[in-house]
């Protein structure tokens, strides 16, 4: 994590609320593309792209050798996930319980 010289005016806890706040305020699959091609590095997209889809293979119960040959997503990076799907949050469990649901159609962003 980067040292800041200075203190932030903001409390970080408030702007990691403002932060997901914006994220669900997002009404379709390119509004929420358009927000992460402004909010991320390329590097940091392929980075959450990697780790988001060896989910589905650990859920599945794939050895990890499996799952780099399928995604090439390195072991160590599936290690970590792994360990987030048995140790975490629950964030991975949640959305990959609720991305796995028919979703209703996405609200027009006219």
């Amino acid at each position: 994590m980067k040292r800041r010289q200075i203190e932030p005016e903001i409390d970080p806890g408030r702007a990691e609320r403002s932060l997901c706040e914006a994220l669900l305020s997002l009404r379709s699959v390119e509004e929420m593309r358009a927000f992460l091609d402004d909010l991320c590095t390329p590097a940091e997209r392929e980075a959450m792209r990697d780790r988001w889809s060896v989910v589905p293979h650990l859920l599945a119960g794939e050895p990890y050798w499996q799952i780099h040959e399928a995604t090439a997503v390195s072991i160590t990076t599936i290690g970590r996930v792994a360990r987030c799907l048995d140790q975490g949050a629950g964030g991975y469990a949640i959305a990959a319980a609720r991305a796995a649901k028919p979703r209703k159609a996405a609200r027009s962003t006219r």
